[in-house]
């Protein structure tokens, strides 16, 4: 098993900086790739970037390249999610999900940290 444990999130204006962090502890020798996702009330979750945990290959959804930046510690076992300048519509819930090399895919995820971007 893998728990994660995210930290960060908060109140910000538009155009402002913001980094989410999600710890892992556990299995973490098994941990394959990180990932943070959201999610609106009223709306699905969405995928927002993926990092493998080794930190050599990335994936972001189209709306928040050039904005936000993914990134890993592995002596910490944390992934972070740098978030630059933040607009209204990225005000969601964020969640941090882990994938191991068991082809399970995204199976462990955290609490979920609010960002509410003000205009």
């Amino acid at each position: 098993q893998v728990q994660l444990v995210e930290s960060g999130g908060g109140l910000v204006q538009s155009g402002d900086s913001l980094t989410l962090s999600c710890s892992a502890s556990g299995r973490t020798f098994m941990l394959y790739k990180g990932g943070w996702f959201r999610q609106d009330p009223g709306k699905e979750r969405e995928f927002v970037a993926s990092i493998t945990w080794s930190g050599g290959s990335t994936t972001y959804r189209d709306s928040v390249k050039g904005r936000f930046t993914i990134s890993t510690d592995n002596a910490k076992n944390t992934v972070y999610l740098q978030m630059n300048s933040l607009k209204p519509e990225d005000t969601a819930v964020y969640y941090c999900a882990a994938a191991l090399y068991d082809g399970a895919g995204w199976a462990y995820w955290g609490q979920g940290t609010q960002v509410t971007v003000s205009s």
